[in-house]
């Protein structure tokens, strides 16, 4: 999944939580793939790793008081910073 220059496509004036490109490409994997099995697979990582990584993505977003408790907050979370856009999804 190619990475995207969150300053051309992010909106400005959010706080943003400092994702690892770890973190991006299980996020970004999970947006567009149809489930998290899906995202195991094509990652080749355990059930485990793909739920911790959303739920420590979860926790960053709240951290930064942009709470993300759902796929759908979590997808409009990506767009605004920029780690994918809706042509992708």
């Amino acid at each position: 999944m190619p990475d995207r220059n969150p300053s051309q496509t992010s909106a400005p004036d959010l706080p943003r939580p400092a994702l690892s490109p770890r973190e991006i490409e299980v996020l970004r994997a999970w947006l567009v793939l149809d489930s998290k099995l899906a995202v195991t697979e094509t990652l080749n990582i355990a059930m485990g790793t793909v739920n911790t990584h959303l739920t420590r993505i979860r926790a960053k977003y709240s951290e930064v008081g942009r709470p993300a408790p759902t796929k759908a907050s979590l997808v409009a979370r990506a767009v605004q910073d920029g780690h994918i856009s809706l042509d992708e999804l």
